[in-house]
């Protein structure tokens, strides 16, 4: 008989153990890897509102979820590696930072039955990551940067009113340089300008390139693209030697004194609406039916830095005193 009843006890203790080690696994995190194409203010910040989305609805850094992230110092011939080192931590969901890394994890996963939310796309479309504007693909959505372009030169045109001719650098090899550019000729003449593109597909082109279109432009607006942002440094010196100012898509590179003005995506933003994207999928719906985001003209915002107008020889207009977006 006491045998009997130590038996019992030890399968109540085993059957006791096994409950509670269910569900201890059951409260694990899940997994959710992060590819970025590379260390960037305007990328960091999207990786940031991403998981600050991701808290917000229900899914809390190190106790709902745990990350792993990883980049390639914007090397393209490293992104497969990155994607399948990802891939082998069996995640929940993969978040994909720009075109680049995007358009190679949905080659490398397909079938795979992981989904994908990108973000720092400027046109998913014309990326070929989702069939429409109006819905996703499949295992595959996420939130563009596209700017308002139309925005974006209004606030070209107050800033610098005599400003007629409109340069705008882009590597042809990537899509969301190409699809910007192509917006940009689509809406330039309404606001009074004529574009002059420039093609740069390698850094040390960039001085050649930019001092070239001196005479034949007023104003260089300079896309989110990822040739162009890492290198914009660069691009501001070229400027600067045929005194052409410029108007960023970054903010950062204004704040820094390192170009005139900006009109930018808040990149936090895109992040954020990645990261609710991305938490509706892990609650069960089918990235197929979730249509991409893209930045409201309330997601943009204005900056202009007094330190480099003044080395461009800009004056700032008065319509801009009161604005709250000048910087010294």
């Amino acid at each position: 008989m006491k045998f009997f009843k130590s038996s019992t006890l030890s399968g109540l203790f085993i059957a006791g153990a096994m409950v509670a080690a269910i569900g201890t696994a059951s409260a694990d995190p899940i997994k959710v890897g992060i590819a970025n194409f590379g260390e960037h203010p305007q990328l960091n910040a999207a990786i940031a509102g991403f998981k600050e989305a991701m808290a917000a609805n229900g899914f809390t850094d190190g106790t709902d979820v745990v990350y792993s992230e990883s980049h390639t110092n914007f090397d393209a011939s490293l992104v497969p590696q990155m994607i399948a080192k990802l891939q082998a931590e069996n995640p929940k969901l993969i978040y994909t930072v720009t075109t680049p890394v995007s358009q190679i994890a949905k080659k490398a996963l397909a079938g795979s039955g992981i989904p994908i939310v990108f973000s720092a796309v400027t046109d998913p479309v014309a990326a070929k990551l989702v069939p429409s504007w109006d819905k996703g693909d499949d295992g595959m959505t996420g939130a563009s940067d596209l700017q308002d372009i139309a925005a974006v030169l209004a606030f070209t045109h107050k800033f610098l009113p005599d400003a007629k001719r409109l340069a705008v650098p882009y590597n042809p090899g990537e899509a969301n340089d190409v699809a910007l550019l192509e917006k940009v000729q689509e809406l330039a003449p309404a606001a009074g300008f004529t574009v002059v593109p420039v093609g740069i597909d390698n850094v040390n082109d960039i001085l050649q390139r930019v001092t070239s279109v001196a005479g034949k432009a007023d104003v260089i607006y300079t896309p989110a693209s990822n040739l162009i942002q890492p290198a914009i440094a660069a691009v501001s010196a070229a400027a600067r030697q045929i005194g052409i100012p410029i108007v960023n898509s970054d903010s950062s590179a204004v704040a820094n004194g390192t170009v005139p003005a900006s009109f930018s995506v808040d990149y936090g933003q895109v992040g954020r609406n990645a990261g609710k994207i991305a938490a509706e999928i892990l609650n069960g719906k089918d990235p197929a039916s979730i249509a991409p985001s893209a930045p409201s003209y309330a997601d943009h915002a204005p900056l202009i830095s007094k330190k480099a107008a003044a080395a461009f020889g800009i004056e700032i207009p008065a319509e801009f005193n009161d604005c709250g977006c000048i910087v010294e």
